[in-house]
């Protein structure tokens, strides 16, 4: 499992009494890849479509080259906050909802835990 993929695995909620040297490092990974403001924008469109969406359809409202937007979709991807399907020559992404639920918990100041 690659470090982002055991981050949303074993991360633990910031709010949490302690954090292990483990769950720290996992949790700085997740949002290590959270880091870059063309992977916000890519988690803010896929969660706002009601069905996934299509790499091509990234690449305008980004500004971006079709290889950078796919780089972007792949650390995402290996980070497992997305999800991927092909469908001909083209790859649609939509969010994990699973994911996208550990990451609130572990970004809830407030104590609230899974």
């Amino acid at each position: 499992m690659t470090p982002a993929l055991e981050a949303v695995a074993c991360c633990a909620p910031l709010a949490a009494p302690t954090l292990t040297d483990d769950e720290a490092e996992a949790t700085a990974e997740l949002f290590k890849t959270l880091g870059d403001p063309a992977r916000v924008r890519i988690v803010n469109m896929l969660a706002t479509s009601d069905e996934p969406v299509c790499v091509c359809e990234l690449i305008e409202p980004l500004g971006l080259a079709q290889p950078t937007v796919s780089h972007h979709l792949r650390k995402l991807l290996d980070a497992g906050l997305v999800e991927r399907e092909q469908r001909g020559k083209w790859a649609y992404f939509s969010l994990k909802r699973d994911a996208v639920e550990k990451l609130a918990a572990v970004a809830d100041l407030k104590g609230a835990c899974c």
